[in-house]
């Protein structure tokens, strides 16, 4: 499957260009199962080979990652911050959530919005799923966009540079983003078994 995925990829950047990455980009903020440690380095070695420019193809892959991370936002905004609280206050307990943890984590992200955007837009897993919490908190929508226009830009500058540079070697670039992938899953779970743990802590005091 991953195979066919890949050949489709390389097809519609092949016949479509700028206009098939920024497409691809689109859908994989929308549906991540769409890799772009294949969309963004296919790009750059395309551009590399043939009369497209390396620069232009990372601008249209950050368009596409801020049209399809205003997607995700505007998703996140319809359902809205009301709903989730009520969503939480009736099946939470099955999951051991409560209305003040979700409020908690608010909190948190009402506090690092800007850096949990920007950052967030560099790192696999996190890309899509931060603009979610932004479209809950109905972030600003101009920083928003800022942010992610800045973020999304150093993470298609790397994959789709690095495609460049390899050449026909341009699919390695997805072990390098594999390894890097389970770092910060990793790093997920440790923070939120951090998190599970104080919670735990503050309701047996």
């Amino acid at each position: 499957m991953l195979s066919s995925l890949a050949t489709w990829v390389q097809d519609v950047i092949e016949q479509l260009g700028y206009l098939g990455v920024a497409l691809l980009v689109v859908l994989e903020n929308v549906f991540p199962p769409i890799p772009s440690e294949i969309v963004l380095p296919f790009a750059g070695f395309v551009a590399q080979q043939g009369s497209d420019s390396v620069v232009l193809m990372i601008l249209a892959a950050t368009v596409g990652s801020v049209i399809g991370a205003l997607i995700m936002y505007w998703i996140a905004a319809i359902i809205g911050d009301e709903r989730l609280h009520a969503f939480t206050r009736r099946f939470g307990k099955w999951v051991q959530i409560r209305e003040a943890d979700l409020t908690r984590a608010e909190e948190w992200f009402d506090r690092h919005a800007m850096s949990a955007v920007l950052v967030g837009r560099c790192v696999p897993l996190i890309r899509s799923v931060v603009s979610i919490p932004a479209g809950f908190r109905r972030m600003k929508l101009v920083p928003y966009i800022a942010y992610t226009f800045f973020g999304s830009l150093v993470w298609n500058i790397a994959l789709v540079g690095a495609g460049a540079v390899l050449g026909e070697n341009w699919e390695s670039v997805g072990s390098y983003v594999g390894v890097f992938q389970w770092v910060v899953i990793a790093l997920v779970v440790a923070v939120v078994a951090r998190f599970v743990l104080g919670v735990y802590r503050s309701r047996n005091q």
